[in-house]
């Protein structure tokens, strides 16, 4: 603590940044509890005959935040992969991946760095439909590329180490970079995939649309099935809840700390004050006694307490200046109050 009972900069600064960092994890916390509110609010729906009705008899035909399960169908014509044959799909994802390994000049490590130098995104439109076909309702999903969780399946993957001679590994260690190759993924969303969507389901003319929800919610197309979603959001709820209880028990006990130090000072405030009453009680008194003694009171008083008379005799100094109360109330090592010299033996005073 700080004069005047306050908190030093490093305490302060200690608890402004576990406040603000139990603040960000409480608003994350709420961010996911409302999302797993909202999932177990949503509304299950069969992609059967009768979705049409149902949307039919929804305010503004439309169903805000649903849950429906279907399988995918292109529309138009499929992607094909680039490297599997007789792999078509709907979503196309291709990335260059960087891999290489940075020194750093702190831990005096080297560490894996990975960056994505190249990734395009194809798709073509498509339709969620029952897993028995047969039926003829669709549903068409919208900006699949919005959705939070988009399964994809990787269907590609390859690491292209790269070629280096005896002067590019010198050349690596003098700028702290060693390249280790190039990895290509391609990921899809294949044509036949079971997928969960979630989210805003309109009936638009005679086309029902599964769409991004407008009130906030997050958007899934998921390739597990609706309880395990329900239960994976649940789990992450719980563990941002754990993480806030835990930093805001750091952040109480830093506040407990700097208040008890902030009443440990006070009480010593108040001690203090209350030793400078007493002196000054003390002082006044011998004041008074002096006067009416003719002075002599005060010339014996012992310089500490102002109230009891002097009675011994400090060696080597040979100070005469304080009673005995006070001499055996000294810290150690004793020294004398008037010249600060170290006090080897005490004698003590008679006065006749």
């Amino acid at each position: 603590m700080e004069g005047g009972g306050r908190p030093s900069a490093v305490q302060a600064a200690l608890l402004a940044a576990s406040t603000a960092l139990t603040a960000l994890l409480y608003s994350v916390y709420r961010q996911k509890a409302r999302v797993a509110r909202g999932l177990q609010g949503a509304r299950r729906v069969r992609l059967d005959g009768e979705l049409r009705a149902v949307l039919l008899e929804a305010p503004g035909r439309c169903v805000p935040y649903a849950v429906i399960e279907g399988v995918v169908r292109s529309v138009k014509e499929t992607l094909s992969s680039q490297f599997v044959e007789n792999c078509k799909g709907v979503v196309q994802r291709l990335t260059l991946q960087e891999h290489k390994m940075v020194w750093n000049r702190t831990t005096h490590l080297w560490n894996d760095y990975e960056k994505i130098i190249h990734q395009r995104t194809n798709t073509t439109p498509f339709d969620l439909v029952p897993q028995e076909d047969g039926t003829g309702v669709t549903v068409r999903v919208m900006k699949p590329l919005d959705a939070a969780e988009l399964s994809l399946e990787t269907v590609y993957e390859k690491f292209h180490p790269s070629v280096q001679s005896f002067t590019d590994v010198i050349g690596h260690y003098i700028s702290g970079e060693r390249p280790k190759g190039i990895q290509e993924t391609e990921q899809m969303l294949k044509v036949g995939t079971a997928l969960t969507g979630v989210g805003e389901l309109v009936l638009d003319n005679a086309t029902i649309k599964l769409q991004p929800p407008k009130q906030g919610m997050p958007y899934y197309l998921s390739g597990v099935d609706f309880d395990s979603l329900l239960q994976k959001q649940e789990s992450n709820v719980r563990f941002w809840k754990i993480l806030t209880v835990v930093f805001g028990f750091a952040t109480c006990a830093v506040l407990f700390f700097i208040l008890r130090k902030q009443y440990r000072h006070h009480r010593e405030r108040q001690h203090l004050r209350q030793m400078q009453d007493e002196f000054r009680q003390a002082q006044e008194r011998l004041l008074r006694e002096t006067n009416a003694e003719g002075g002599e009171t005060l010339k014996n008083a012992c310089v500490i307490c102002l109230s009891s008379i002097k009675s011994c005799v400090f060696l080597e100094c040979g100070h005469v200046c304080s009673c005995k109360e006070c001499y055996r109330a000294l810290p150690e090592p004793k020294k004398c109050p008037i010249c600060r010299q170290a006090i080897s033996r005490v004698v003590p005073l008679y006065n006749s």
